[in-house]
C-alpha cells in the first residue's frame, strides 16, 4: 500500500519513512501543503500521515481539498495541543489524530489498524462506482463501458474520475481545470472543451447529443445519473 507523509521537518519524514518501508510500505513525500494536493492527485494514495502546520497550505485546507473527492485515512500528526484543532481535524474528515511527540511504533500500529479497518471493513467497495453502462475501477484507474475498458489518457482519466465521484453536481470549468491540472486557471476554455470532447467521443453512443456529460450552459458540465439499460 501507498502512504504520503506530509511533514515540513525532514527528520520527522525521515524517521517515518524509515519505519514504514520496514513494514513493506510505499513512502511519499510532501513537505508542504501544494506538494501534497499535486501527489495526491496524481498517486494511488491509500493513507495520508498529515501535519497541520504547513508551509504554503496547513493541514486543515489539505484535508478539506482532499475530502473533496475521496475518503482516503488520513491521521494528523501535529504540535498542537487544543482540544478545539482535535475537534475540527475530526469534524473535517480526519480518521485518527496522534500528537508530537510521538512513539514511532505506535504510529505504525495505528497506521496497520487503520489499514485493516479501512479495507477490510467495507470502505473498499467505495473505489468502485457504476454509472449506466460506465464503471470505474479506481484500484485499478480504470474506466469502463460495458465491461470494455476505455482508452483514456492520465488527464481523461481524472476529468471522468471527477464527475463519477460526483454523479449530477455541477463542476465548473474552473473547478475541473484546478483539481485536474492543479494549476490557476485563467479562463482556458479551450483545454477544456477539447478534453471534454475527447471523453465524450469514448464513452457516449452519440458524442454530439450526450446522455452522460451533460452541458450545463454558462457553468460548466455534469454527470447525468443513467440507469443501466438492458
Amino acid at each position: 500500500m501507498n502512504i504520503l507523509i506530509v511533514e515540513d521537518e525532514q527528520d520527522i519524514r525521515e524517521l517515518l519513512q524509515l519505519h514504514l518501508i520496514k513494514e513493506g510500505y510505499n513512502v511519499y513525500e510532501a513537505e508542504d501543503g501544494i506538494e501534497a494536493i499535486k501527489i495526491f492527485e496524481n498517486n494511488k494514495i491509500d493513507l495520508i500521515l498529515l501535519d497541520i502546520m504547513l508551509p504554503k497550505l496547513d493541514g486543515f485546507k489539505v484535508l478539506n481539498k482532499i475530502r473533496e473527492k475521496s475518503e482516503v485515512p488520513v491521521i494528523f500528526l501535529t504540535a498542537r495541543l487544543g482540544e478545539g484543532d482535535k475537534i475540527l481535524g475530526l469534524g473535517l474528515g480526519a480518521d485518527d489524530y496522534i500528537v508530537k511527540p510521538f512513539n514511532t511504533i505506535e504510529v505504525i500500529a495505528r497506521v496497520q489498524a487503520l489499514l485493516r479497518r479501512t479495507y477490510k471493513y467495507g470502505v473498499s467497495h467505495k473505489n468502485e462506482i457504476i454509472n449506466g453502462e460506465l464503471k470505474i475501477d479506481k484500484d485499478s484507474c480504470a474506466i469502463y463501458k460495458n465491461d470494455i475498458p476505455l482508452d483514456l489518457n492520465a488527464k481523461e482519466y481524472k476529468i471522468l474520475e471527477m464527475f463519477m465521484d460526483n454523479i449530477g453536481k455541477v463542476h465548473t470549468k474552473k473547478q475541473i481545470y484546478e483539481n485536474v491540472w492543479g494549476d490557476p486557471y485563467y479562463e482556458d476554455d479551450n483545454t477544456i472543451m477539447v478534453h471534454i470532447s475527447h471523453i465524450r467521443d469514448k464513452i457516449e453512443s452519440n458524442p454530439k447529443d450526450p446522455k452522460y456529460l451533460k452541458t450545463i450552459r454558462g457553468i460548466g458540465y455534469k454527470m447525468e445519473k443513467i440507469e443501466y439499460e438492458s
